[in-house]
């Protein structure tokens, strides 16, 4: 049997895997814009509170990802718990990373200008400073996505849901007729999923980028 008659056969496991793993990826990225978008605007004008968020999210990023989905299961058990708070503190760094650096690189000109036509502090940074920092901001989660993609695989190891399962069931039928194909299944989905994100990420930036701002 070919991969593609294999595939032909199982299609719908796939679909339903590559699914959840966009799910699941969504969910991580999400939550991490929920913490780090609001944590970047409150320090990206400080010195030691900036350091400090940016160094906690990049010590977290460099745990290795086996490690920190088992410490998880302790707190959070086993499935989506461990899963999607894992991804959510690898999403941060970048997230966070480019939110502070859009935000530090609008040109203090431009802010003073708002100010100087009696705009008050929160109208100019939702007016001003974060359309200005969209397309830096927007880089950041289109790099927390693709690293999602790639690690949201080893939640097959908590029994989180994704095409992980898929790889992991052929490493454990390794020596099988099979096992080749559903690492292949697996792996293949990730690609496609992280060539669709780049697409979609492409469209948003067009779309919702300011004339003479975009990349």
């Amino acid at each position: 049997m070919t991969f593609f008659e294999f595939f032909a056969q199982n299609r719908a496991d796939v679909l339903d895997a590559t699914v959840e793993h966009a799910v699941l990826v969504l969910e991580g990225l999400g939550l991490a814009v929920l913490i780090g978008l609001p944590v970047a605007v409150l320090t990206y004008r400080t010195g030691y509170p900036r350091a400090a968020v940016l160094g906690v999210a990049g010590l977290l990023l460099t745990i290795p990802s086996y490690a920190l989905f088992g410490l998880l299961i302790t707190p959070l058990g086993l499935g989506n718990g461990p899963s999607i708070v894992a991804l959510t503190l690898y999403a941060l760094l970048p997230v966070l990373r480019n939110a502070i650096v859009g935000l530090r690189e609008v040109d203090p000109a431009v802010t003073e200008s708002a100010r100087a036509m009696g705009m008050g502090r929160l109208r100019v940074l939702t007016t001003v400073e974060l359309p200005l920092a969209w397309p830096v901001v927007l880089a950041g989660l289109r790099v927390a996505t693709q690293l999602l993609l790639s690690i949201a695989a080893i939640a097959a190891a908590v029994n989180g849901p994704g095409l992980g399962n898929l790889i992991l069931d052929g490493l454990a039928t390794a020596g099988t007729p099979f096992a080749v194909y559903l690492t292949l299944e697996g792996a293949a989905g990730i690609v496609v999923l992280a060539v669709l994100f780049e697409l979609l990420f492409a469209a948003v930036n067009r779309l919702t980028t300011p004339r003479g701002l975009g990349a």
